[in-house]
């Protein structure tokens, strides 16, 4: 009966996916590091382009 109920509980499935959800970001941000790098550069010297024309 105790098994049963154990078995039948849903208490950790939420968790499970957050925890599946984050392994798969985590996987993605590595396997396309050196694209995200090359992006968050490239945005990050147009931004500073932009303040200096802002000055």
């Amino acid at each position: 009966m105790q098994l049963k109920r154990f078995l039948m509980e849903e208490d950790g499935v939420g968790v499970i996916e957050v925890v599946l959800i984050l392994v798969v970001l985590i996987g993605l941000v590595i396997v396309f590091k050196t694209q995200i790098n090359k992006l968050l550069t490239a945005i990050f010297t147009e931004i500073n382009k932009q303040a200096k024309e802002v000055y």
